[in-house]
């Protein structure tokens, strides 16, 4: 039950912090790209060092797959840890919901901090870049933490300004995802073409992680 509640706050403070700062930043116009990286950044590193030490924060349902098929994670475990990001990051989209809603703002014109796919990206162009990010973003993930060829002291922080340098890459393609909880929370309050699209942020993050597990475990020798 540690390990299951570290998941849902560690999940709670990555959506709450980073979507929240999409919303109340006004967007990429406020705040800017910086800014909002820096948001999801920051928020990674807040709950490695806070949580990491009980459940590995892993905060990404992408991330717990790939640490599965590396036998770093168990099946229950695994239910477990999905079932925690799934419900953290729903608890902070209502609440961001709700903020939203009592700020005087209007949910429909600053949205959630959704993922979607931006003018002119196809599903198939969208999907294979978030293959990719999540590829290499989970990769820097499976790398660091490994016992035979990473470095836990430092591992929040590389894990962090790694998810800056991906979102810095991808707000403009797809706003950046790596993670389906992160996207599935606010697409359900939102709904319209972010819930249509919700399945590119689900499958894209896990074929990337799987892929990183494997190429961790067989070419980088992470799991020796």
């Amino acid at each position: 039950m540690k390990k299951f509640f570290a998941e849902l706050i560690g999940t709670f403070i990555l959506v709450f912090v980073g979507t929240g700062t999409v919303a109340f930043g006004n967007g990429m116009e406020g705040i800017g790209h910086v800014g909002i990286a820096l948001a999801f950044g920051l928020s990674i590193v807040a709950a490695v060092y806070s949580i990491g030490t009980i459940s590995g924060a892993h905060l990404n349902p992408a991330v717990s797959i790939a640490m599965f098929v590396n036998k770093r994670l168990n099946a229950k475990d695994l239910a477990s840890y999905i079932v925690a990001q799934v419900v953290g990051a729903l608890l902070a989209s209502s609440f961001l919901y709700f903020l939203v809603s009592n700020s005087g703002l209007s949910v429909d014109k600053v949205g959630l901090g959704q993922n979607a796919l931006a003018d002119g990206v196809t599903a198939l162009g969208g999907f294979l870049f978030e293959v990719v990010a999540s590829f290499i973003f989970i990769l820097v993930i499976v790398t660091v933490t490994s016992e035979s060829k990473g470095n836990a002291k430092i591992a929040g922080i590389v894990i962090g300004l790694t998810l800056v340098l991906m979102i810095l890459v991808g707000l403009n393609i797809t706003g950046l995802s790596v993670n389906p909880a992160r996207s599935l929370a606010p697409a359900l309050f939102i709904g319209g073409s972010a819930f249509k699209q919700v399945w590119i942020f689900i499958l894209a993050p896990i074929v990337g992680g799987i892929f990183a597990a494997i190429v961790g475990d067989q070419l980088l020798g992470t799991e020796e």
